[in-house]
Formats: C-alpha cells, sequence, structure tokens
C-alpha cells in the first residue's frame, strides 16, 4: 500500500520520531543530560521529538518541570520540530495547557484521550474538539486505550478528522482494521506508537513512528523508517528482523525503565526513575546490554 502524503497545505509528521525518556539526577531533571541526548538524536537523523509523553514519565512532572523540559527540548533540538505531549482528565485544565503550549514553537501537540474517567465516545468528540480549537498548534490524537482505559472508534477518528488542526494519530489502539480504514481514509497521518508494530503499519500505509526505542540505536531505527517509506520491503525486513528482540526486551518490564539501562550503560544518563516507575530487574538488565553489544558489532 502506498504511504500515506499530506497536502500541501497540512503540516507532515511522516518519519522517524523519538518518545524521549526525561534524564534525573538524584530526584531533579537534569536538564544537561537531557539537552545531550537530543542532540545526539538529531545527530542520528531523527525526524523529531516528542518529550512529556509516558516514556518521559509526564505523571510525575509538575506543570514547572513539563515546561523546564520543552524549553530544554526546544533549545536543543537544533531546529528540529518538537511535539507536546498531554494528559489527563479535566478539560478545563487540559484546554488551557494546551493554550499555553501553543505559546512555544511547537510543531504540535499529542494529546491522549482523557484517563480514568472512560467517557462516551460523544465525550471524546467534545474532548479532543475542545482542545483543538483552544489550540494554535495542530494536533495528534493518541489512542492507547491500555493507559487511559477507552478505545477512540473508527467512526470517532474519521469524526475528528474533519477538524482543520486535528492531523493524525499516534496509533496505540490494538486493532489494525481501525488502522487500516483511517490509512485508506487518508486525512489522518497514522504513525504507530507501538514499537512492534513499526514494521506491519508502515507496510499498511502509515506515514512512521513515535518511539521509545529509538532513544537506542537510533541510526538502525531511522534506516529501518526510510526504507519502510521507500517501499524497500527486504532491506527492510532485514533491519527490522535485527531489530526486533531488542524492541521485545524494551518492553518486557515497565517503559522507561529498560530504555534507561541503555543510556546509563552508554553514559548518556543515570539509570534514576521517580516511584512509582522502578529501575528494570538486574536479570533484564544484563540482557539489554548483552543484545545491544551485538547490534553495536560491524
Amino acid at each position: 500500500m502506498p504511504q500515506q502524503q499530506p497536502s500541501p497545505d497540512t503540516p507532515d509528521f511522516s518519519g522517524f520520531w523519538v518518545a524521549l525518556v526525561t534524564p534525573f539526577r538524584d530526584g531533579a531533571v537534569d536538564h544537561t543530560a537531557l539537552a545531550s541526548l537530543v542532540r545526539r538524536l538529531a545527530d542520528d537523523g531523527v525526524t523529531g521529538f516528542v518529550p512529556c509523553g509516558s516514556t518521559g514519565e509526564a505523571a510525575a512532572l509538575d506543570e514547572t518541570e513539563q515546561l523546564a523540559v520543552l524549553d530544554t527540548v526546544l533549545g536543543a533540538a537544533g531546529g528540529l520540530p518538537v511535539v507536546m505531549g498531554i494528559s489527563g482528565y479535566h478539560l478545563g485544565k487540559a484546554t488551557a495547557w494546551a493554550r499555553r503550549l501553543s505559546e512555544r514553537p511547537l510543531a504540535g501537540l499529542l494529546v491522549a484521550a482523557p484517563h480514568y474517567v472512560r467517557p462516551s465516545q460523544a465525550g471524546l468528540l467534545e474532548w479532543f474538539h475542545a482542545i483543538a480549537d483552544a489550540s494554535s498548534v495542530p494536533v495528534l490524537v493518541y489512542d492507547i486505550p491500555y493507559r487511559t482505559g477507552v478505545s477512540i472508534a473508527r467512526e470517532t477518528l474519521l469524526a475528528l478528522a474533519e477538524h482543520p488542526r486535528i492531523r493524525g494519530i499516534k496509533d496505540c489502539g490494538g486493532d489494525m482494521a481501525k488502522t487500516r480504514a483511517v490509512i485508506a481514509d487518508g486525512r489522518l497521518q497514522v504513525l504507530t506508537g507501538e514499537d512492534h508494530q513499526i514494521f506491519g503499519t508502515m507496510a499498511e500505509g502509515g506515514v512512521g513512528a513515535i518511539a521509545a526505542s529509538g532513544n537506542v540505536q537510533t541510526r538502525r531505527f531511522v534506516q529501518l523508517v526510510k526504507l519502510l517509506a521507500a517501499n524497500r520491503l527486504a532491506e527492510a525486513r532485514a533491519e527490522w528482523q535485527a531489530l526486533q528482540p531488542l524492541v521485545e526486551l524494551l518492553f518486557a518490564e515497565p517503559n522507561p525503565g529498560p530504555v534507561k539501562v541503555l543510556l546509563a550503560h552508554a553514559g548518556e544518563m543515570r539509570d534514576e526513575l521517580r516511584s512509582p516507575m522502578t529501575r528494570a530487574s538486574d536479570n533484564l538488565r544484563e540482557r539489554l546490554v548483552a543484545l545491544d553489544a551485538r547490534l553495536n558489532r560491524p
């Protein structure tokens, strides 16, 4: 299936975006490590950055910390686009936050369905419409029912595509038929947020990925997405088969613990998370380091 193509007057979110971790040092955000990570990822060829998602432990950051993280990323991104994550369940707070964030030079906002409250599909339409109305930058819908407790139906996604600022979806919905329908409709760009579905979603016509795994082995993930976008499936398959064991291990325990193991092993930051998130187990740590070393061999 051909890749989705944006019209000339709409933003293009295709490519390989990294869902950034948030480095910590002695309980505080380590902005030096964060800036260095962003610069290294830029050098490795990523399309852009998504701070303050679940990979970035945003639930453990207050608003002041989230703004500081965003400003550090914007300052280190070297002109590459940045999409900021938003989550919550209070609509008034979410719209006010969207307005405030829109004052920054963002490529977009990544907006999750409200968690915990489990609204109807009509409620989801109200939620996303209100936030998109409040935003002055494009919005990507984040469909991730195993975190929010509610799935965004196919019909709801297609209705949201009518809003002029809702331009894409980070797809963690787990329903390939729904994914295919949104791709076929063509109005929303589809990026997978499930790292193990990068190959499948892009082969079906999705435009890219927003991936936690891309914090490590970045150049290989960038190459994978480029090969898929060029429809060079045989070469992409070989790259993907090499990366699949890494993706499996990186999600064997709650994200971003395993990712931070490898970043810490490389000396890029401390292996530190905010409670209730915990460091990866010693057993997984050993397996990750050994696998990463194999992937790094010429």
